[in-house]
């Protein structure tokens, strides 16, 4: 099994420009159904990933 650990003595690189990620940048992507963010470096501004989050009545 994988287990979670927090840690907050070390910062996570950016996997594009290898700059420490101090700060992200999202922007929310216009969807019909939910809410859609995507995630990007402030260094180089590639994309880290995307998210969705459902509506209330979506489960």
């Amino acid at each position: 099994m994988v287990q979670l650990q927090e840690r907050n003595d070390i910062s996570p690189e950016c996997p594009h420009c290898n700059q420490k990620i101090s700060n992200l940048y999202y922007q929310e992507i216009k969807a019909f159904l939910g809410k859609r963010y995507i995630y990007f470096c402030a260094s180089c501004r590639k994309t880290l990933g995307v998210s969705h989050r459902k509506g209330f009545w979506m489960g």
